[in-house]
């Protein structure tokens, strides 16, 4: 990798700095979008507080360990097969089918009492979630200027920290308030239903190609020009 020169003029810390980050992401709906979805998947289908009680209730205690490693191999699994995303331009498409994917897998995960059919859908759900995550980055590599990649990096963690530790929390309530089949399945079909909504209501978001996307294609200027000082 080649070294990154530092920026000529960088914003100093301030709350205007803050503000400018923050205008410069829900300006730009394909880059708001990715937040949205990645948030709304997190926060509606995250089961992972409810695997002991998962796995004493289709009588496999036994396999908890099996729970907790399965969402995490599938994403380790996308990972090291990911050589063929380099060739689809689709971003956006990608990001909306990856949390889709990740929806439909846990309303079939939790539809199961099969401990293989469980674990195989908990994998394959980590898959999903890491073709989403995997084009999300594209999508802020590839189109963020520089000078403002940090405030841009804070707001894409507080949707990752906050989406999976309130996802916990959602779904411990929803099984307490119902049953934990109740909380499984319907924060899936909560999944499926507002990423649905969110990729009919933000068509930049929904279409973005690194090909022809404003935002990617000026980015990608001004590396050429850099590389060529």
């Amino acid at each position: 990798m080649k070294s990154v020169p530092p920026l000529d003029k960088a914003t100093p810390p301030s709350m205007a700095g803050l503000l400018e980050g923050l205008n410069y992401a829900f300006k730009r709906k394909d880059l708001l979008g990715t937040y949205v979805v990645d948030l709304a998947a997190m926060f509606l289908a995250m089961p992972m507080a409810l695997f002991p009680f998962w796995a004493d209730e289709i009588g496999a205690p036994y396999a908890l360990g099996f729970f907790y490693s399965s969402i995490t191999f599938g994403a380790v699994l996308v990972t090291l097969l990911s050589g063929w995303m380099r060739n689809y331009p689709h971003h956006g498409r990608a990001v909306i089918i990856g949390a889709l994917g990740w929806g439909v897998a846990i309303v079939a995960a939790g539809s199961s009492n099969s401990l293989v059919l469980v674990i195989t859908c908990l994998i394959i759900a980590g898959a999903f979630d890491q073709v989403s995550a995997l084009f999300r980055g594209f999508i802020w590599n590839q189109s963020i200027p520089d000078e403002l990649r940090g405030r841009l990096a804070g707001i894409e963690m507080l949707s990752y920290l906050l989406g999976p530790l309130g996802g916990q929390a959602r779904a411990g309530g929803m099984a307490a308030m119902s049953s934990l089949r109740v909380s499984i399945v319907g924060g899936g079909l909560l999944c499926i239903g507002f990423v649905g909504l969110i990729a009919a209501s933000m068509p930049k978001f929904r279409s973005y190609d690194v090909r022809s996307n404003e935002y990617a294609l000026k980015e990608a200027k001004v590396r050429k020009n850099r590389e060529n000082i």
